[in-house]
């Protein structure tokens, strides 16, 4: 598998792991699911940490579709290079430190994290039409 590939293949594995804190904190908070709970969809309340978990997990699915449709774009029309490899892993990354700064609930840095995340983005974007 090429780098790109391997970093896209971690960081949607990354996405789709990220409900897993978020069912920790419902299960810690208010147990398991009941037939009651199927039917009635009324949001139970939750720890703040198990909140933001949940907005780290949907952030992430936000952003997720843009970043892989140019990796893929990259990778199918063969222009993965040096530059193309740096954001890929850098993006990861980045996803990686914004949902540890998402949970900690550590306000301005997950900001930062947020905004370098659109960078490696754009960057993808801006060397792929270029």
């Amino acid at each position: 598998m090429t780098t790109d590939l391997f970093y896209l293949a971690l960081t949607a594995f990354l996405t789709a792991a990220l409900w897993i804190p978020y069912i920790v904190s419902q299960i810690i908070t208010n147990g398991l699911l009941t037939p009651h709970n199927y039917v009635d969809p009324t949001t139970r309340p939750i720890h703040l940490w198990g909140q933001r978990a949940n907005r780290a997990y949907l952030n992430a699915l936000e952003v997720f579709a843009p970043f892989a449709t140019l990796v893929l774009i990259a990778h199918f029309a063969g222009k993965v290079d040096a530059t193309i490899i740096f954001w890929v892993i850098f993006f990861f990354w980045v996803r990686v430190g914004h949902a540890v700064v998402y949970y900690l609930g550590l306000p301005y840095i997950r900001t930062v994290f947020f905004l370098l995340g659109f960078v490696a983005v754009a960057a993808l974007f801006v060397h792929l039409v270029f």
